[in-house]
């Protein structure tokens, strides 16, 4: 195999595994997609070593070590889109299943890739019904329905707002949700039979780390322990800036003569 195809077998496999890394795909999901890739285009030999924060793929065509072939993608930023997990599982299977060159291969990459999300505003209108559903489930009433919908759609914007300036995940999971309670206890304070616990609870619900839990749990099982380890501190981290978000809004609430049952 000449030197130039390999490398475009390299980009073509590391760039799908890139993609579903950083749309929140477990580990081993990873690590098999790069190696599907690379066995059909008949590159038997390959060593896939992936982790959040970066994927190492190798390539030896007979073993002998003279050909060896290593690429390091480092992984900077994450997001959960299972959309295009889905979108480049299936490119996976049809790749391996038909004649999809390398280059037609690297074109539908690009074109997931470059997919736009749903328009700002209707993901701001689901975070707010996420919101106040989850009041709802938690037991509130109708006005905590309609507090924690206006609330979520609030503290979800500051937290797209900071993730635009590059703020990290702590900060800005702190300042969100320091936001959206202090908001729940003034609307609590000034708003007959509004009950702030439950809205404070369904305006959480938004930026609890449900997937990154999962997948470290997931990768766990799969023998990835570093991986499922770094997952799990992540996690844990994310919900302490959620707990010392709110925990210090109710605090300084109670200091300043506001009633916090």
């Amino acid at each position: 195999m000449d030197r130039e195809r390999k490398k475009a077998i390299l980009l073509l496999a590391i760039h799908a595994g890139e993609l579903m890394m950083t749309c929140g795909a477990e580990i081993y999901r990873v690590e098999e997609t790069i190696t599907r890739i690379c066995k059909a285009c008949d590159v038997d030999n390959v060593e896939v070593f992936a982790m959040p924060s970066g994927i190492f793929v190798t390539l030896d065509n007979d073993l002998s070590g003279d050909s060896v072939s290593t690429y390091i993608r480092r992984i900077h930023n994450s997001e959960t889109n299972l959309n295009k997990i889905s979108r480049v599982n299936q490119f996976s299977r049809e790749f391996t299943t038909t004649s999809m060159t390398i280059e037609e291969g690297m074109q539908r990459l690009t074109e997931i890739e470059q997919e736009k999300r749903y328009h700002f505003s209707i993901r701001v209108i689901a975070a707010g019904f996420i919101a106040s559903c989850f009041a709802v489930i938690f037991g509130g009433n109708t006005i905590d329905f309609l507090s924690a919908f206006i609330i979520g759609m609030i503290s979800y914007t500051l937290s797209r707002f900071l993730e635009k300036y590059d703020i990290n995940f702590f900060i800005r999971g702190l300042c969100s949700c320091a936001l959206a309670t202090f908001l729940a206890l003034v609307v609590s304070a000034s708003v007959p039979n509004a009950s702030y616990p439950f809205i404070i609870s369904g305006a959480i619900m938004l930026f609890v780390p449900g997937v990154a839990i999962t997948n470290s749990i997931r990768d766990f099982l799969s023998g990835d322990m570093m991986a499922g380890l770094t997952r799990m501190v992540e996690a844990f981290l994310i919900a302490v800036s959620l707990a010392a978000g709110t925990g210090l809004v109710l605090k300084l609430w109670a200091l300043m003569g506001g009633v916090v049952l």
